[in-house]
C-alpha cells in the first residue's frame, strides 16, 4: 500500500467515527441514553428502565464484538482494554473518582458531549475542564501522581487479560471458541434480564440498547479492520490508522476530548492530527444537536449559581483524573471496554457505579442538611 492510499484510507475511517459519533449522539439524545440518568433513577426512584438501556447496549457490543473476534476479524488484545498488566488500583480508584464526578457534573463525559449539542453551556465548561484535567493526568501533574501510586500495584497475568484468553490458556481449547462461547452467554443473559420486564420493552429502550451498542460495534470495525494496515510503507509496521494509542479504538469520551482541546489550541501545529477519538467527539456534538433543533428540545442552558458551578468544576475534575486513572469512561470502559470482556473493564465499571451511588447519596445528605 502506498501512502497516498494510506492517507486516503485514513481519512474514510476519520469519516466513518464522525458519523458514528452523530448516530451515537442523535440516538442517546432523542431516547435520553444517559448512565448517570440510569444509576440515578435507581437510587432516587427505583426505576431500573434507562438501565434496561444501558444493558442492552451492553449486550449487543459484547455479542458484536465477540462474533467480529471469533471470526478473526479483531483481536482484543490490540485493544487498550486486554493488555497482560492488570492495573486493579487503578481501575477502581479511578472508576470511583469519575462515578463520583459525572454525579455532579450532571453527566458523563459523553453525556457532556450531548448536552453540548442541546445548548447547554455548563456542559461547555464542564467539558473545558474535564479536558485539561484529563491532558495533566495523562502527561501532565497529575500524570506524575496516577503512574507513581495507584499505577505501581499491577497484577501480571501471563497472557491478555480478557476472559476467553485466560480461559483458552488455563482450560485449554481455541481462543475463539471460548470468545463465541463467552459472548454469546453473557449477551443473551443480558439481553434476557432486559427483556422480562414490560419497561425493557419500550421503545426508546429498544432504540437506545440497539442503537448505542451497534455504533460500538461499528467503531470496533471501522478501527479495528477498515482501518488496520498490516504494513505502514513509512514503518514497514502493522498499523492502526488515525488512533491517539496506536491501537484499535472503539467510542470513549475522556482522553478524546483532552486530545480534541489540545488539536483545537495547536491547530496550526501539523503535529496535531485529527484521529477517531477527535472525531467521534465532534460528531456527537454534531448528531445531538441535529436531534434537538428538528425536536424543538434545543435551548440555552446556563449555572443556577455558585454552588451550581463549584459542584461541576469539581465534577469535572473528578472524571478527567478519574477516566484517565481507570483507562476509560462509562462508555470507554463500560460499554467498549466490556465488549471485550476485559476483568480490568469489569473492575472499573464496579468502581463507576460505586462512586455514582457515593455521589448520589452525598447529594442527598446535601440536600436534607440544607433543608
Amino acid at each position: 500500500m502506498q501512502e497516498t492510499e494510506v492517507a486516503a484510507l485514513a481519512t474514510r475511517v476519520l469519516w466513518a467515527a464522525f458519523a458514528l459519533g452523530g448516530v451515537f449522539g442523535a440516538v442517546a439524545q432523542r431516547t435520553h441514553f444517559c448512565t448517570m440518568g440510569a444509576v440515578a433513577d435507581i437510587v432516587t426512584l427505583g426505576d431500573w428502565t434507562r438501565m434496561r438501556m444501558w444493558v442492552l447496549a451492553m449486550a449487543v457490543a459484547i455479542a458484536g464484538f465477540g462474533a467480529m473476534a471469533a471470526a478473526g476479524w479483531i483481536d482484543a488484545s490490540n485493544s487498550l482494554y486486554a493488555g497482560p498488566r492488570l492495573l486493579w488500583l487503578s481501575h477502581v480508584v479511578g472508576g470511583a473518582m469519575f462515578g463520583f464526578g459525572m454525579v455532579l457534573a450532571s453527566g458523563c463525559g459523553s453525556k457532556t458531549l450531548i448536552r453540548i449539542g442541546g445548548g447547554n453551556l455548563k456542559s461547555l465548561v464542564v467539558f473545558v475542564v474535564l479536558g485539561i484535567a484529563a491532558f495533566a493526568t495523562l502527561k501532565g501533574i497529575t500524570a506524575v501522581a496516577r503512574v507513581e501510586t495507584v499505577d505501581t500495584v499491577a497484577v501480571m497475568l501471563p497472557v491478555s487479560q480478557a476472559l476467553p484468553t485466560l480461559f483458552a490458556n488455563s482450560l485449554g481449547g481455541g481462543v475463539p471458541v471460548w470468545t463465541l462461547a463467552l459472548s454469546a452467554a453473557a449477551a443473551m443473559a443480558l439481553a434476557a434480564w432486559v427483556l422480562m420486564r414490560p419497561q425493557g420493552r419500550g421503545a426508546d429502550v429498544l432504540l437506545g440498547g440497539i442503537g448505542v451498542g451497534a455504533t460500538i460495534v461499528a467503531m470496533w470495525w471501522v478501527s479495528g479492520r477498515l482501518g488496520f494496515v498490516a504494513e505502514h510503507p513509512l514503518t514497514l509496521e502493522a498499523t492502526f490508522l488515525a488512533t491517539n494509542s496506536q491501537r484499535m479504538e472503539a467510542m470513549s469520551f475522556v482522553a478524546p476530548q483532552a486530545y480534541l482541546l489540545d488539536w483545537l489550541m495547536f491547530f496550526s501545529d501539523k503535529s496535531k492530527v485529527l484521529t477517531v477519538g477527535i472525531a467521534t467527539a465532534l460528531g456527537v456534538v454534531a448528531g445531538s444537536a441535529v436531534v434537538a433543533l428538528r425536536s424543538g428540545t434545543f435551548r440555552w442552558e446556563g449555572f443556577a449559581g455558585p454552588a451550581d458551578v463549584a459542584h461541576h468544576l469539581a465534577g469535572a475534575t473528578l472524571m478527567g483524573v478519574g477516566g484517565i486513572t481507570a483507562v476509560g469512561c462509562t462508555i470507554g470502559q463500560g460499554l467498549s471496554g466490556i465488549s471485550t470482556l476485559s476483568i480490568g473493564s469489569f473492575i472499573a465499571l464496579a468502581g463507576i457505579f460505586a462512586g455514582a451511588v457515593g455521589a448520589l447519596h452525598y447529594q442527598r445528605w446535601r440536600m436534607e442538611r440544607m433543608a
